[in-house]
C-alpha cells in the first residue's frame, strides 16, 4: 500500500517509505553500518535518519552539541557509559554534550533505529580528543557521492534536503 496524499505536497514536505524495499537506498557509513536519510535540514543544521547495523560491535564514541531523539525499530543497542539497553520500541533521549559509545550486542543480527539529530556528531577517542565530525552538510555530500556511484545520480539526495 502506498501513501496517497489528499492534496499535493508543498515543496517543504517529505513523504517517503522510511524502511525502503530497495537496499541500495541505505548509505554505507562504516563496515556493517548504513544510514537511510529521511530529512536533511540545512536551515536548522540537523537531520533525521534510520541507522542500520548488521553484526555486533562498537560503532562510535561521540557527543552532540544539541539534543538527539531515537526510537528503536528493530533489535537493540546500548551505550557503554550507561546501564540501560534500548530495545525494540524504546525511545531514547540524548542530552546535549554527553559523550557515549553506541554498541550492538553479539546476539543481534540487525538493529534499525530512527534518530533525529540536532547539530553535529563530534567523534572523540577514549580520552575525549576530537577524531572527526559529521553534520548535515557532510551527510548530504556522503549521500550524493554514494547515490552517484550506484547510478541514482548525485541529485537523488535533494529530495531529502530542506
Amino acid at each position: 500500500m502506498s501513501f496517497q496524499p489528499v492534496h499535493p505536497l508543498s515543496p517543504l514536505e517529505i513523504v517517503t517509505t522510511a524502511v525502503p524495499e530497495d537496499d541500495r537506498l541505505w548509505v554505507p557509513q562504516a563496515p556493517d553500518v548504513w544510514f537511510r536519510p529521511l530529512m536533511l535540514n540545512t536551515i536548522q543544521g540537523g537531520w533525521c535518519n534510520l541507522l542500520k547495523v548488521r553484526k555486533a560491535g562498537v560503532l562510535s564514541r561521540h557527543r552532540h552539541p544539541g539534543p538527539v531523539h531515537g526510537y528503536v525499530i528493530k533489535g537493540k543497542w546500548y551505550y557503554l557509559e550507561h546501564s540501560w539497553v534500548a530495545t525494540e520500541g524504546a525511545y531514547v533521549f540524548e542530552p546535549p554534550g554527553e559523550t557515549h559509545t553506541l554498541t550492538v550486542p553479539d546476539d543481534v543480527e540487525e538493529m534499525i533505529t530512527f534518530f533525529n539529530i540536532s547539530g553535529c556528531m563530534y567523534y572523540v577517542d577514549e580520552n575525549g580528543h576530537h577524531t572527526g565530525f559529521e553534520d548535515v552538510f557532510t551527510k548530504i555530500d556522503m549521500c550524493g557521492a554514494y547515490y552517484e556511484k550506484i547510478g541514482l545520480g548525485p541529485d537523488f539526495v535533494k529530495q531529502f534536503v530542506r
